[in-house]
């Protein structure tokens, strides 16, 4: 039998772990190139083509669409233009008669390079890339074929999950085939696990007793199913009875809606943020009308004229170069001691709301961009990431963020600081609302301004100085910009 090589799926940049397979652009019996798209996937970040490193026959696709791919773990399998095909039967990962396939990344570098692939990775790159190689050794994959796994099994073996993503290597043991119990695929013990299924009680209806996917789900769904007891506590209640009703509630469940990609990554970056940051949260109402009439005689003139936004954006870097322990970030050493990180630059965030969920691409070196240039980028970014194509590069390297939540009709919020970030200024809507102006009510155009900052950072005075800054920006920006 030939060699087959085995792709492994390549790190997507920013220290992400994992990707959803979204789509296959190649099937099993194709002739493939190299640099050839072979897969869409979907990162916390933004959606992603896998192009192959090698140039043959598919043999093997290891992921189904919609299945989360831990990096690192089998992707494709191909064999080289020249040689049999050798086309891997379902759930099957093929190797070399030599010996077991080589997962070692310094193996996928050299591959790489002797393909010629110039369509490069993070992680995948070839030598005299950008990227920085990384050495980590993966699990080697096991010779033993992944058809029929069971029935090849001696107590007291320990099966080797190879080509199976998400495999949770601690929690499988091997169970005597033909008994209650016999299981190997992680996802599997993954799905019992998380409705309390009992797999010793399950009977399996694979080969030699296997259970199955089907056999896990049969026992989710029968009557009067109890989450077994552990260390003699009283087993908790049932979240969901056995017609679908919630038991709390008593109503019925429409839908269950996994968290995972854009979502699973927003969720947990405001969880550590709540939990890690003590932060505080200043807010003043501004009298935007200065603003809203110098854009207006901008768009008489016959001139590009930047959006608020741009022209608030300008003021936001002004006023981090004058209050700079706001454009910040704490670390915390492994001996558990902190120290504040400052920047000679700023990377300004903002939120953009798209398909996939908020993102937050950032403006590198803003403070060096006029509102006009600001302008721009605003609107690059925010078309990249409703498209799904920004670049890590683009995303997750903001020092300050600005969330113009007006656009939802909202005046104010009491927003959640991005993390490792130190602060976050909201915008309201404008509106028009009475005004004293000279000691006489008038109607004006008004927004909010609302500033959450991390308090270990700087103390009231700094950020109501900040806050201040550039709500009398707002307020007069014709003097101010002369002086910015």
């Amino acid at each position: 039998m030939s060699e087959t090589k085995v792709f492994l799926l390549p790190d997507l940049g920013e220290g992400l772990t994992e990707a959803e397979l979204v789509n296959w652009l190649v099937s099993v019996g194709d002739e493939i190139r190299v640099d050839q798209p072979i897969a869409e996937v979907e990162t916390a970040k933004s959606m992603v083509e896998v192009p192959s490193p090698y140039a043959g026959t598919v043999t093997a696709l290891h992921g189904e669409p919609g299945q989360t791919l831990d990096v690192g773990k089998p992707l494709i399998s191909v064999t080289p233009i020249g040689q049999p095909d050798a086309v891997a039967e379902p759930g099957e990962t093929k190797v070399s008669d030599a010996g077991p396939v080589e997962t070692e990344a310094a193996d996928t570098y050299r591959e790489e390079e002797k393909a010629g692939s110039g369509n490069v990775l993070i992680g995948y790159g070839t030598p005299g890339g950008h990227g920085v190689p990384r050495r980590t050794r993966a699990r080697r994959a096991s010779t033993t074929s992944m058809a029929k796994p069971v029935a090849s099994v001696r107590p007291p073996t320990v099966i080797e999950p190879a080509g199976i993503p998400g495999a949770d290597l601690s929690d499988l043991r091997t169970r005597v085939p033909g008994k209650l119990g016999a299981v190997i695929s992680p996802l599997v013990r993954r799905m019992a696990r998380e409705h309390g299924v009992d797999l010793d009680e399950v009977r399996g209806s694979g080969d030699s007793g296997l259970i199955m996917r089907r056999d896990v789900e049969a026992a989710i769904k029968a009557p009067e199913r109890q989450i077994p007891q552990r260390n003699g506590s009283p087993a908790p209640e049932l979240d969901e009875s056995p017609s679908g009703v919630d038991s709390r509630s008593r109503l019925a469940i429409a839908s269950r809606t996994p968290v995972r990609g854009v979502r699973k990554a927003v969720a947990a970056n405001m969880t550590r943020s709540r939990s890690e940051i003590p932060e505080a949260t200043v807010w003043v109402d501004v009298d935007a009308t200065a603003l809203v009439e110098l854009r207006a005689g901008l768009k008489k003139g016959g001139t590009h004229a930047p959006g608020l936004l741009a022209f608030i954006a300008r003021f936001v870097t002004a006023g981090l170069k004058k209050y700079p322990e706001l454009n910040t970030r704490i670390e915390t050493a492994p001996d558990g001691s902190q120290e504040i990180i400052a920047f000679e630059g700023i990377n300004l965030g903002f939120a953009a709301q798209t398909d996939r969920g908020l993102m937050v691409p950032s403006i590198r070196s803003a403070e060096k961009l006029s509102a006009r240039e600001l302008d721009a980028e605003i609107r690059r970014l925010t078309d990249v990431v409703r498209q799904g194509k920004a670049t890590p590069n683009e995303l997750g390297s903001g020092t300050f963020t600005l969330n113009n939540y007006g656009v939802f009709g909202v005046d104010g919020s009491a927003a959640i600081i991005n993390y490792p970030e130190v602060a976050i200024l909201g915008v309201g809507r404008i509106i028009d609302k009475p005004w004293v102006v000279n000691g006489e009510l008038a109607v004006r155009k008004v927004t909010e301004l609302t500033l959450t900052f991390d308090h270990r950072v700087c103390d009231g005075g700094t950020a109501g100085g900040f806050l201040r800054f550039v709500a009398d920006a707002i307020e007069n920006p014709a003097s101010m910009v002369a002086d910015i």
